[in-house]
């Protein structure tokens, strides 16, 4: 019992425990496109301190020809100005599966699409690793502002299941929408 407890809260604090897969029928051409970020979650130390003033932001994904996909993000402060940030997430062997270094954040990146209904929601995991310290980030993506009860709970209990505490996962509330860089 003690051994199995000491298990559970070894594999909480590494992160890495859960070996997150891609979907299987992974299409990158149906991820072109806005998304809006309404969902958010994670164990990140700087999260605590950041989560009540987080707002919803949209990010556009366009695959490139080689295969990878740049995302754009965009989200509008609480003075009307836009924070952004642009990355390129490099194609792996694994369909769904890209890994990018922050230019931002300087960390490594590897992002999973988890799950994805192209006209409707995605789900993308990703663990960022910066100074030897591991954390996973659980996104959810939205093609409108707005997602269903379900979709909510699938997000919720993957990310519990990827060891995000509850009071960790966040729906982001609306906020006015940055124009077109």
């Amino acid at each position: 019992m003690r051994l199995s407890i000491m298990g559970v809260l070894l594999c909480a604090t590494l992160v890495a425990c859960v070996n997150v897969m891609p979907q299987k029928d992974f299409n990158l051409e149906k991820m072109a496109g806005k998304w809006w970020v309404v969902g958010f979650a994670t164990n990140a130390k700087w999260f605590m301190n950041r989560k009540a003033g987080m707002k919803m932001g949209t990010s556009m994904m366009l695959p490139t020809a080689g295969g990878n996909l740049d995302i754009s993000s965009a989200m509008r402060n609480s003075d009307g100005s836009c924070w952004r940030m642009t990355e390129l997430a490099k194609k792996t062997d694994i369909p769904g599966r890209f890994t990018f270094i922050s230019q931002r954040w300087n960390n490594e990146n590897d992002m999973r699409v988890v799950a994805v209904q192209y006209d409707d929601f995605a789900l993308i995991h990703t663990i960022k690793t910066k100074h030897g310290v591991t954390d996973v980030l659980n996104k959810l993506f939205s093609r409108t502002p707005e997602v269903s009860a379900d979709v909510q709970k699938k997000f919720m209990q993957f990310s519990l299941d990827t060891g995000i505490l509850s009071g960790n996962i966040v729906f982001l509330p609306r906020n006015g929408e940055c124009a077109e860089a």
